[in-house]
C-alpha cells in the first residue's frame, strides 16, 4: 500500500489543509502484504476522525493500512478540525469542504472512482456523526456508511446539555440549538425526509459500546431509523465505551460489511 500525505489548498476553507492517502499497491515481492490489481479508478473509503484527532488518527492508532490491504480499496482520511463537519456559525465552512470539495479534489490527484456504488464513509465519535450526516444528505454518492459510538443525536444532546463543556463550542459551531433542528445537521429529520422522496438510500452501519456516554443517543437514533424510516440498518453494540481498541476492533468488520 501507498501512504500518501497529500496538503493542498482549500478555497472553501481559505487555507492550506491536509489529506492522508492509502492507495492499492501492486507488488509481488513486499514480504508481510498482499498487494492489489490495478484498476482504473478505485473504490474509496472516507474515514472522518474524531472530535480531538486529526487525519492522523486512524493510522497512528488502528491498522487500517494493513485491514486494506489487497482489498484494491483507497482510504481517504481528511482533517476538519472539531467542526462536527458543519459549516460553521463561526468558523469554516467543512461541510462544504468535505461534501463538495474534498471529493473533487482527491479525484483530481488520484485514480479515485466517482460511482455511487464505490463510494463509502465511516467515522468515529464526530466522525460517525459525520458519516451518517454525508451519507443522509448525499445519497447519490454514497453506497454505505458507517458510525462507530457516534454522536448521532446530536439535538437531544445540546438540549440535554450531556456533552460536558462543550456548549458554548456548540453555538460556536451550530449556533443555537434551535438551529440544529431541521436542518442537515438534524440527522433525524434528514433521514426521515430522505425516506419520504423516491431517492436510494444508503445502507447504515451503526456499532457503540454498552458503557459508551452516547449509547443512549445510540439507541434513539436506531429506534428512529427503524420505527419512522424506509432506511437499511444494521445496529450492533457490545461491551466498550469511548476507547479506540473499540474502534480499531469495529472498522475491519465495517470493511468485510461494505464488501471488502
Amino acid at each position: 500500500m501507498a501512504l500518501i500525505d497529500c496538503n493542498f489548498y482549500s478555497d472553501i476553507l481559505g487555507i492550506d489543509t491536509t489529506v492522508k492517502v492509502i492507495l492499492p499497491e501492486r507488488s509481488q515481492t513486499k514480504i508481510g502484504a498482499l498487494g492489489s490489481l490495478k484498476k482504473e479508478k478505485y473504490p474509496t473509503l472516507y474515514l472522518l476522525h474524531g472530535l480531538s484527532d486529526d487525519h492522523t488518527a486512524w493510522t497512528r492508532k488502528t491498522s487500517i493500512e494493513r485491514y486494506v490491504d489487497g482489498k484494491g480499496l483507497a482510504v481517504v482520511m481528511p482533517d476538519v478540525g472539531r467542526s462536527f463537519y458543519t459549516d460553521m456559525k463561526f468558523g469554516g465552512n467543512y461541510w462544504t469542504f468535505i461534501s463538495e470539495e474534498l471529493p473533487k479534489k482527491c479525484r483530481e490527484f488520484f485514480p479515485l472512482s466517482e460511482k455511487r456504488e464505490d463510494n463509502f464513509v465511516a467515522g468515529l465519535s464526530m466522525g460517525g456523526y459525520g458519516a451518517f450526516k454525508l451519507a443522509l444528505n448525499c445519497p447519490e454518492k454514497f453506497k454505505a456508511a458507517a458510525s462507530l459510538s457516534g454522536a448521532l443525536d446530536l439535538l437531544g444532546e445540546a438540549k440535554n446539555s450531556s456533552i460536558d463543556g462543550m456548549m458554548e463550542e456548540m453555538k460556536t459551531i451550530f449556533g443555537s440549538v434551535g438551529e440544529i433542528e431541521k436542518s442537515i445537521n438534524d440527522l433525524f429529520y434528514v433521514a426521515k425526509k430522505l425516506s419520504n422522496s423516491n431517492t436510494e438510500t444508503p445502507y447504515l452501519y451503526q456499532w457503540c459500546g454498552t458503557e459508551d456516554f452516547l449509547h443512549n443517543g445510540n439507541l434513539n437514533f436506531k429506534k428512529f431509523i427503524e420505527e419512522e424510516t424506509r432506511i437499511k440498518l444494521s445496529y450492533s453494540e457490545s461491551h466498550g465505551d469511548h476507547k479506540w481498541c473499540y474502534w480499531d476492533e469495529q472498522i475491519q468488520k465495517v470493511i468485510k460489511d461494505f464488501g471488502f
